[in-house]
C-alpha cells in the first residue's frame, strides 16, 4: 500500500474510493479495526496512527460490510 491513506478520516472514505481494489480497501479497514489500535478506556473506537480523530468500530466494520454487497450504501447496525 503506497498510497498515503492520512487523507481518509472515516471508514466509509475507503469503502467509496473508486480506483481502490477490494484487497486493499479490506486490507486498509482490517488495519483499522484491528485492536492495537483501540482507544484507551473506549474499547468501541479505533484511532488508526494516520487519523487526526477516532472512529467508531461499528463505522469500520459497516464499511467492510459494505464491501461484499457493492451497489449498498454501508449503514450502521
Amino acid at each position: 500500500m503506497s498510497q498515503p491513506f492520512s487523507r481518509y478520516l472515516h471508514p466509509f472514505d475507503i469503502a467509496h474510493h473508486p480506483s481502490l481494489e477490494p484487497e486493499v480497501k479490506r486490507a486498509i479497514l482490517a488495519s483499522w479495526a484491528s485492536d492495537r489500535n483501540t482507544v484507551e478506556n473506549h474499547p468501541s473506537l479505533r484511532k488508526p496512527p494516520e487519523l487526526d480523530n477516532p472512529v467508531p468500530l461499528d463505522d469500520v466494520f459497516a464499511a467492510m460490510r459494505s464491501l461484499d454487497n457493492p451497489g449498498s450504501q454501508p449503514t450502521l447496525q
